[in-house]
């Protein structure tokens, strides 16, 4: 089980902590999918991006991931548009973090851009939204180096 200390992306929730903090979902499109209503008609291009989250109820971090991993949900979030969606789906754990801090230092690596403004955002008083984009040309190795970058950022605050 990850606990959020070992840099590694998963694709199951059951190798999540049940603890409480943020977590990133890595998100492959290979084709458009549609967004919510509040975006009518609007579709997110295929590509990979990163989302933030906060997990703070019960089953934590774990219980959250397990929910997006899940088929056949019902759509309630903004993420669960694209989660499914989604031809490739990872999760990382980040216990006792903030979703707004480790968008904040993704968003400092070059090429990583805000696809929608206020998505997975809209009961954030300080972020654009939680959903960005990774360029294209950098794949699966870029959200590695962007995973690295956040959790060395997220172990070295207090």
């Amino acid at each position: 089980m990850s606990t959020g200390r070992d840099l590694r992306w998963v694709d199951a929730a059951g190798e999540l902590p049940s603890l409480s903090g943020a977590y990133a979902l890595h998100i492959v499109l290979d084709k458009p999918a549609r967004l919510p209503p509040r975006w009518p008609g609007l579709r997110m291009d295929a590509g990979e991006y990163l989302y933030f989250g906060s997990a703070k109820g019960p089953g934590g971090i774990r219980a959250r991931c397990a929910r997006h991993f899940r088929a056949g949900k019902k759509r309630h979030w903004h993420v669960d548009w694209l989660t499914v969606a989604a031809t490739g789906l990872r999760a990382a754990a980040f216990p006792d973090a903030s979703e707004c801090d480790l968008t904040a230092r993704a968003l400092e690596v070059p090429g990583v851009s805000i696809p929608v403004d206020g998505f997975g955002s809209s009961d954030c008083r300080c972020c654009k939204a939680h959903l960005l984009a990774l360029p294209p040309q950098f794949g699966a190795l870029f959200s590695d180096s962007i995973l690295n970058r956040v959790t060395l950022f997220a172990h070295n605050t207090p």
